[in-house]
């Protein structure tokens, strides 16, 4: 197991902890991870587009002229889409753009995610934020007694509510829960940062 060392929001050691294996320790698995954050970007789409067929288009009751003698190609209504003003053929309609995805696949696309982070020493933990009132500059503060720079996915407590304030109007950090932890936010961000208690499964070395 990879051993990662605890700090505490100066910055300081505060013990190490062993990263579990089967969560930060595998080989990264590219193509599921490459399936998983498709499906997610997919599902984000609100699939909203929408085009007026000929039959919904208003107007166009009537023959625009007579079907012989006039030297012209035979027209039933001026909102076919030859015309202007006339229906939309094979246009966008609204749909879904969901895919299904395997739970177990989705489990292995974020472990290959945290461990693909965790190999590059971009997993943090800190011990708790002890933010006793919500401070955006004391946010900032720890941030950079950390050592932590760029994107940064911030996995918090839904209790801790003074960190979530602190952290909240900094446009480089991305607060979720541990419970939404997912393959895209973890892959888009330089650094994933938990605390001792929203670690997914982990044992107490030290």
């Amino acid at each position: 197991m990879a051993t990662v060392t605890v700090k505490t929001a100066a910055g300081i050691d505060a013990g190490s902890l062993e990263l579990d294996a089967t969560t930060f320790g595998i080989e990264p698995n590219v193509s599921v991870m490459h399936q998983v954050v498709t499906a997610q970007l997919a599902a984000r789409r609100s699939g909203t587009q929408s085009t007026k067929t000929r039959a919904e288009v208003r107007g166009g009751g009537a023959k625009p002229w007579k079907q012989k003698g006039t030297g012209r190609a035979r027209a039933g209504s001026t909102r076919s889409p030859n015309f202007i003003g006339g229906g939309v053929a094979l246009g966008p309609k609204p749909r879904s753009y969901a895919q299904k995805t395997p739970k177990k696949m989705i489990k292995l696309a974020l472990r290959s995610a945290l461990s693909d982070r965790a190999s590059e020493s971009k997993v943090i933990v800190v011990d708790e934020w002890n933010f006793a009132t919500p401070s955006t500059k004391g946010a900032v503060a720890a941030l950079a007694a950390l050592g932590i720079e760029g994107k940064v996915l911030l996995v918090l407590d839904r209790g801790d509510v003074a960190a979530w304030k602190s952290f909240r109007n900094l446009g480089e950090v991305h607060i979720i829960e541990t419970a939404e932890l997912n393959t895209y936010d973890v892959l888009v961000s330089d650094f994933v940062v938990f605390t001792k208690s929203t670690l997914p499964n982990v044992e107490a070395s030290k």
